[in-house]
């Protein structure tokens, strides 16, 4: 194999890849095989039909694109592990020549890391961020435990009031005639939700069980129903059932239920300690992103419109594994969103764009502040990749392959630079 590297405007470049004319040969052969079962040739049983028969009838050109789609992924690897340009896209792949007896040159149009001119990334200057956590933040955690915890009573005494959970009957009149869609019973609705169109919940405030209420409407002018927009309606309503929310007192026999604390102080202090956590590593995350965002600002790339879009597949690759992990396939996601891949790629697109961006400059502060990953720092990241995946340190070390380490030790050489600018960072 043999590789020219010319490059092109933005930060592109246009690998020329040959392969001998012998390996192309090997590759027809390989293809002829693979499809010889289901070629047919009068006079000749399936399979049997030799080689220059086969391509008399139809042509040397049958296994050219079997053979093509053989030789160029080993040969594309080869052409990027040879080229000392550092490639950030996937290929653009064209084949050139293709022919028996003659080399196989295809070309790869590829985009490459651009150059950063890295703008000041000591000293960067940020609004502060605040990991206080305040009694109200606490009380609330603990309000969405009580709610979780809560119990639905059935209500005989009162009539409806915001926040009840009713079950009525009703039915819908435009112009005293009841029109279509417009008749419910036994139905399930939670006053003040908005289930309903505006207005229609409010008027059931103050409705007593068994009693007939009429609630007057107006349909909204983008209403669903072309035949309702904009109507003026009745509904004769009738409230069967009325439920409150019992929230449990808050006391130690609350927070025993909850929790592993057998106070209600023990409890809080629990809650609180727990937001702290996290308050402080959402501070340490905004702080990050704050410092980076500022470097970018101060900094010049060219970004190649490839770069982005391979990052953009990636991305969306990741949100379909994640989906897949949660049962649920891309297609069905699509369907339920009504959206397809080309919008999840544009919609991912400023995302990908910033990721290219932050390691770019990340990678440019390693290279500024000569950042170095000890063997010992490799071993140790080893040691946590082994505990998240419940394997030996060892043998995590052992699939790992010169490439994967290479990637490991670059990973942790970035997440320095990141701890190096926060740390030199400046608040405001």
């Amino acid at each position: 194999m043999s590789l020219q590297v010319e490059k092109l405007e933005k930060n592109m470049a246009k690998l020329t890849i040959e392969v001998s004319a012998e390996e192309l040969e090997k590759a027809i052969e390989g293809a002829y095989k693979k499809n010889r079962n289901s070629i047919s040739v009068p006079g000749f049983r399936k399979g049997k039909v030799p080689r220059p028969m086969v391509e008399k009838m139809y042509g040397k050109e049958i296994f050219y694109e079997d053979a093509a789609n053989a030789l160029i992924p080993e040969a594309y690897e080869k052409a990027f592990d040879e080229c000392e340009e550092e490639i950030v896209s996937s290929p653009k792949i064209e084949v050139v020549q293709i022919e028996a007896g003659k080399p196989f040159i295809f070309t790869a149009e590829v985009a490459l890391k651009p150059e950063v001119k890295l703008g000041k990334y000591k000293g960067v200057k940020i609004d502060k961020v605040d990991a206080e956590v305040t009694e109200e933040e606490i009380t609330a955690e603990i309000d969405k435990e009580r709610e979780r915890n809560a119990r639905n009573i059935n209500v005989t005494d009162r009539a409806v009031k915001d926040g009840d959970m009713t079950v009525i009957d009703f039915e819908g009149f435009v112009d005293d005639v009841a029109f279509e869609g417009g008749k419910g019973e036994n139905y399930p609705l939670t006053i003040g939700s908005g289930a309903f169109i505006p207005g229609f919940e409010e008027q059931l405030v103050g409705a007593e069980l068994g009693k007939e209420v009429e609630v007057n409407v107006t349909f909204p002018e983008d209403y669903q129903a072309e035949e309702l927009k904009g109507k003026v309606a009745v509904f004769k309503c009738t409230v069967k059932e009325i439920k409150e929310k019992e929230l449990p007192e808050l006391d130690d026999e609350f927070a025993g239920e909850v929790s592993e604390f057998e106070t209600l102080a023990e409890y809080k202090e629990d809650i609180k300690k727990n937001l702290v956590e996290k308050k402080e590593k959402d501070a340490k995350n905004a702080k990050e992103e704050a410092v980076i965002d500022e470097i970018i600002n101060d900094s010049d790339m060219e970004i190649p419109e490839a770069m982005i879009t391979t990052q953009q597949r990636q991305t969306v690759d990741d949100f379909a594994q994640r989906m897949q992990m949660q049962g649920l396939s891309m297609e069905q996601y699509f369907q339920f969103t009504g959206s397809n891949y080309e919008m999840l790629l544009e919609q991912v697109k400023p995302q990908a764009e910033k990721r290219i961006k932050s390691r770019l400059v990340l990678e440019a502060v390693v290279e500024k502040e000569k950042i170095e990953v000890s063997e010992e720092e490799y071993v140790k990241e080893s040691e946590k990749m082994a505990e998240a995946y419940q394997m030996e340190a060892e043998k995590v070390r052992e699939m790992l392959g010169e490439k994967e380490k290479a990637q490991v030790m670059k990973d942790l050489a970035i997440q320095k630079a990141v701890d190096f600018v926060v740390e030199n960072a400046k608040e405001k």
